[in-house]
């Protein structure tokens, strides 16, 4: 980030998003510390109210623990009262109507390079291509 007066600012990756872009704002941990703190709640009342330990909050916001379950993630939409595909970060660009595998297809892109996306765009245009039979072959 640039500082008004022209120096460059680190912003501290856990620091509570009030509206500026973070480059970590995306993550899990991230998410779920900013929706912690709106709802003003201490790691241990956040953890009271799911049953699980302040220890395992903290490393779920510091990202050492990436993968929590499904049952902990619904006791985490509960108690914040968010919907689970917010507190994931899932966008609307995925509805309940897609496909159940489009949704870790979508989170599984996240942070690729824009050479990465370009090849991939590239391959579902190649696969859209042989599904509808409009398929050349190479000569």
């Amino acid at each position: 980030m640039i500082h008004p007066y022209g120096f460059r600012v680190k912003i501290h990756p856990y620091e509570i998003d009030r509206g500026e872009t973070m480059t970590t704002a995306s993550t899990f941990g991230v998410r779920l510390r900013n929706m912690r703190m709106k709802s003003k709640l201490s790691l241990q009342e956040l953890a009271d109210k799911i049953g699980a330990s302040k220890a395992h909050l903290w490393e779920m916001e510091q990202g050492k623990t990436k993968n929590p379950s499904l049952a902990l993630l619904t006791e985490l939409s509960r108690a914040l009262g968010v919907p689970i595909k917010e507190l994931v970060g899932e966008s609307d660009a995925t509805t309940d109507s897609d496909s159940p595998k489009l949704a870790p297809l979508f989170r599984d892109l996240r942070g690729l390079s824009d050479d990465q996306l370009d090849l991939i765009k590239t391959m579902t245009d190649k696969l859209r291509e042989l599904q509808h039979g409009d398929h050349k072959p190479d000569s």
